[in-house]
């Protein structure tokens, strides 16, 4: 018989969960150019393909997420937290000695590097939380995803409002928070995070989706606060102060519920693992068919090799993963959507100004807030109809193709307005994207070598905002604009960006059907999910019952 392993304290888990949440609040830099981009393309006289091009070089840096894919079976969470936030002090710190004029402008091919490290040190970031979150948590991945990225979806807005209130939205000040915070924060991970045992039994698993409900309440208040901030116009500056504090308590928030765990529990908690291990047949009959499954698995593998092709719902190696068309089905739908999203969130303040605002702070807030709730509520409900109707958890990336292709229409129209909606449902959808991605790259292709096939998909960032914002936007944009004194160029009408949206709506339409047809294709998938969680629940009554 094999020893049977149960997590020592819940408090170490959750404090490991807190100090991700933290990290993913300030790891979505990647998603703020456009709060600085005026200053670039204003310092070196830019062209908006220039520029474009530069918002490329920093998604790129998302291309070498690979490296920390592969460095997430190979070194710590602490390791790879640190490579990140050093890399983003160096990429941004950079950045900021330029737009603060205390150097000269460098070359514009050193300028692409920097912008490229500071887009991949996010990578080793996201990778550390999510291969190690995910591991944690394994009978609860949506919601768990949906929680972490929705902070990523905030941080854009916590950044840009902490700045706004601070600093009077000084590009500088901005930049210099990139590179400063995130490295501060990523220390504190290094402490706490790290792999624990995920939930043994049916009551824990409960317990965590309770915990989690809290963790989305507290995540919703955040949102809800910024978003009240943002749309109750100019402020002074005792008010933006006292914002500012009110900000980071709720960011601090969370730490209640390690606290509540430790003081409450951890007395008792050893006790109860006793007992459920020697009482309750549930635990154990659970705990000794995932060890046979695991020792199976380890001598299927040695046995095969990689001559076996492995099903759809099995762990998948690389090359194993790369051969099979459901893999370019999601590739290609992922493309779709988030290639769109990073053209928006790129050209959001030449989009702006093309239409006459003077500040786009708040349709970059808007974006980032809105993707919260996107992210938030598609783990949930995706989570919730798969234990309920086995609803494969890609037709909410369906969905969320249906909202961005409105919300493009929307800014293709122009109207009063349209961008506050367009900000909105491009935001909602790229959530939604976001979060339903991770779950289903981990339950289509397993989680063995998960940090590597995530950042493979992660790909999708670089290639479309190649595609979408450094070549489609970038020369339609340049073939209305006129020339500046400068050298720069210049656009103003609803004209500078109509054709660039409308194609993005048909490309988020391609996007839907791809969707569907991945939909269709792993039912059974789902269904065999569905199955396992309620055969579960069963079990769990029939065991409370006796």
């Amino acid at each position: 018989m094999f020893p049977l392993e149960f997590p020592t304290s819940p408090a170490k888990k959750w404090m490991g969960l807190v100090t991700a949440i933290w990290v993913q609040a300030v790891c979505g830099n990647n998603y703020t150019f456009s709060n600085y981009s005026h200053a670039l393309k204003t310092l070196m006289a830019l062209t908006q393909l220039q520029l474009n091009n530069l918002s490329v070089a920093k998604d790129i840096g998302k291309a070498f997420g690979l490296i920390s894919g592969m460095a997430s079976d190979r070194l710590s969470t602490s390791t790879i937290l640190m490579i990140g936030s050093l890399e983003g002090l160096i990429g941004y710190g950079v950045q900021w000695l330029v737009v603060s004029r205390r150097i000269n402008p460098l070359p514009y091919w050193q300028m692409c590097i920097f912008l490229c490290m500071g887009g991949n040190s996010t990578t080793w970031m996201n990778t550390a939380v999510l291969v190690t979150c995910m591991r944690n948590f394994t009978k609860n991945r949506g919601p768990v995803s949906g929680i972490l990225k929705g902070y990523v979806g905030l941080s854009t807005a916590i950044f840009t409002d902490l700045c706004t209130s601070l600093f009077s939205s000084s590009p500088s000040k901005f930049l210099l928070m990139l590179a400063i915070v995130p490295a501060i924060v990523c220390i504190a991970a290094c402490i706490f995070l790290q792999e624990t045992p995920p939930a043994s039994s049916l009551s824990e698993e409960k317990q965590e989706a309770e915990v989690f409900h809290i963790f989305n309440v507290l995540a919703i208040v955040v949102a809800v606060y910024l978003l009240a901030f943002d749309i109750s116009g100019p402020h002074g500056h005792v008010l933006s102060l006292a914002f500012a504090i009110g900000l980071i308590v709720l960011l601090a928030m969370p730490l209640g519920v390690p606290l509540y765990s430790f003081l409450c529990t951890s007395r008792s908690y050893n006790f109860d693992i006793e007992h459920k291990t020697l009482e309750d047949p549930l635990v154990v009959q659970e705990a000794l068919l995932e060890q046979s499954k695991e020792l199976a698995g380890v001598q299927v593998a040695d046995f095969e090799g990689s001559m076996q092709r492995p099903s759809i719902g099995e762990d998948h190696n690389i090359f194993q993963m790369i051969q099979t068309f459901d893999f370019w089905v999601l590739f290609g739908s992922f493309l779709c959507g988030t290639g769109t999203a990073m053209c928006v969130m790129n050209n959001m303040a030449q989009m702006g100004m093309a239409l006459g605002y003077s500040s786009v702070s708040i349709f970059i807030s808007l974006l980032s807030i809105w993707g919260f709730f996107g992210r938030i509520v598609s783990g949930v409900i995706s989570e919730y109809y798969i234990g309920k109707h086995a609803m494969p958890r890609p037709f909410w990336n369906a969905i969320a193709e249906i909202l961005m292709a409105l919300g493009y229409l929307a800014m293709a129209l122009a109207m009063p307005g349209s961008l506050y909606i367009g900000s909105i449902f491009v935001g909602l959808g790229y959530g939604f994207l976001l979060t339903i991605t991770v779950p289903v790259a981990s339950e289509l292709f397993g989680l063995k070598y998960y940090g590597l096939l995530y950042n493979i998909l992660i790909i999708n960032l670089p290639l479309g905002s190649f595609l979408f914002s450094g070549l489609l936007a970038g020369y339609l944009y340049d073939a209305e604009a006129t020339k500046t004194s400068e050298g720069g160029s210049t656009c103003v009408g609803s004209h500078c960006y109509r054709l660039v949206n409308l194609i993005m709506a048909l490309a988020s339409i391609l996007g839907l059907v791809l969707d569907v047809l991945l939909a269709v294709r792993t039912k059974k998938v789902y269904t065999k999910i569905y199955e396992i969680k309620n055969q579960k629940k069963v079990l769990g009554f029939a065991a409370s019952s006796n």
